[in-house]
């Protein structure tokens, strides 16, 4: 780790303190009771569908896969219904670990993810007027965070994400979630054609790796960057038209028009059939793809998405019958 601290160094007391303290809330974390010991919130029945499609890429196997470590997770603060997400940003060790780690420290839960309580949020309203039929589809799932927000509600998962350490941590939470029958990882990047495209992943920063290398690198400059190379397919290729989608999110660094592009088809059904979208729209990293902002609202509008609204850096758009 490029960040370790040097062996001929004394090891300090508050190095030796962090330390044992994690080791000591490790072996707590593992020997309490699981998640799915715990009673449902109030309201949830979730349905496992047996008949899902077989998809033309092979999902990611997570029981093939080798563990990551170390595994920092704990439960996300505030939310309907609760759910448990694995760390792959640890910060700056020992001098600077990132702030849910200091938190998990103190005995308190994960700082919670504004995608998370929207995407609760969200669903929550579709079950309110009886919508509760369709996958929810992410894609730049990073580490689960609007994933396993749905499915602790009960609803299918598709989720799409090209870094390898973020699948690692997706497949800790898939574990320690119990949600197994209810996620289904794929280890691609959404794009508009299919192929391969070179990646650009920031060493300690996987949520700000990015397709473009500008765009990665845009709000940390100083960060060790790794080109790998990564398969991409449009979700047209992976969705078929007869299976129902509720909700498309999409946080790609940049890449979010190639991404609606390849789900053009998806795009078009009819209003009571289309996907409520939110995917991020910041025009620093858009332009950093050739892309821009006003290029995607043109190309809604083209597929019958008549009503956009922005929140903070997401923009949400439907379809009004």
């Amino acid at each position: 780790m490029a960040n370790a601290w040097k062996k001929e160094k004394p090891m300090r007391p508050l190095l030796l303190l962090f330390s044992a303290t994690l080791v000591l809330v490790f072996i707590f974390f593992f020997l309490a009771s699981r998640p799915s010991s715990n009673p449902s919130p109030p309201g949830l029945n979730p349905t496992i569908r047996t008949d899902l499609p077989i998809y033309p890429l092979p999902p990611f196997n997570c029981e093939e896969c080798r563990q990551s470590h170390p595994v920092i997770a704990n439960v996300v603060e505030g939310l309907s219904y609760p759910f448990i997400y694995s760390l792959a940003d640890l910060g700056r060790l020992p001098e600077k670990p990132h702030k849910d780690i200091v938190r998990f420290l103190k005995g308190k839960p994960f700082r919670r993810p504004d995608i998370s309580a929207t995407i609760q949020g969200l669903l929550e309203k579709f079950k309110g007027e009886g919508r509760d039929n369709g996958l929810v589809v992410d894609v730049g799932a990073n580490v689960g965070m609007a994933s396993f927000a749905a499915a602790v509600m009960g609803f299918q998962v598709l989720a799409f994400e090209p870094v390898f350490e973020n699948l690692q941590r997706i497949c800790d939470g898939i574990y320690l979630n119990r949600v197994g029958d209810l996620v289904t990882v794929f280890e691609a990047a959404a794009s508009d054609r299919p192929g391969n495209i070179t990646f650009h992943k920031l060493v300690s920063r996987m949520d700000n790796s990015a397709i473009s290398a500008a765009g990665a690198k845009l709000a940390f400059k100083n960060k060790e960057e790794v080109a790998v190379q990564v398969r991409t397919i449009p979700l047209d290729d992976v969705i078929p038209d007869s299976e129902p989608v509720l909700l498309l999110k999409i946080d790609v660094q940049g890449w979010e028009y190639h991404v609606l592009k390849g789900a053009s088809r998806l795009l078009s059904r009819k209003a009571s059939k289309a996907p409520y979208i939110i995917y991020e729209e910041d025009e620093r990293l858009l332009q950093a793809s050739n892309s821009s902002a006003k290029e995607i609202r043109k190309f809604l509008r083209g597929v019958g998405y008549n009503h956009c609204t922005q929140l903070g850096t997401d923009a949400h758009c439907t379809k009004l019958g």
